[in-house]
């Protein structure tokens, strides 16, 4: 079942998301997602910023989160009507 997750405000819907808390307390998601060329250059940039508000609608948890793993199995999309997979994991940031 499809979940969304929230990345600075940009909703991308998830094919599998999982929440977890980590030993020191710190929430960690990972999630899979396709990404399609029309989309593919929005997403670069987005991922660019590294650090990210998250927000997971369907559970009302929202927190700071930086990329801590990412990759995909295409890394060029810019030919037209392909599609990638996605798998990013973020780990909370925590504020000091």
């Amino acid at each position: 079942m499809s979940e969304i997750i929230q990345l600075n405000g940009r909703p991308i819907e998830t094919e599998r998301l999982e929440l977890q808390s980590l030993e020191d307390g710190r929430r960690q998601i990972s999630c899979d997602f396709k990404v399609t060329s029309d989309a593919y250059h929005d997403i670069a940039v987005l991922l660019y910023e590294m650090n990210f508000r998250v927000n997971l609608p369907a559970n009302g948890e929202e927190f700071d989160a930086a990329i801590s793993n990412y990759f995909t199995d295409t890394t060029n999309l810019y030919e037209g009507n392909k599609v990638a997979d996605y798998h990013l994991e973020l780990t909370e940031v925590v504020s000091t």
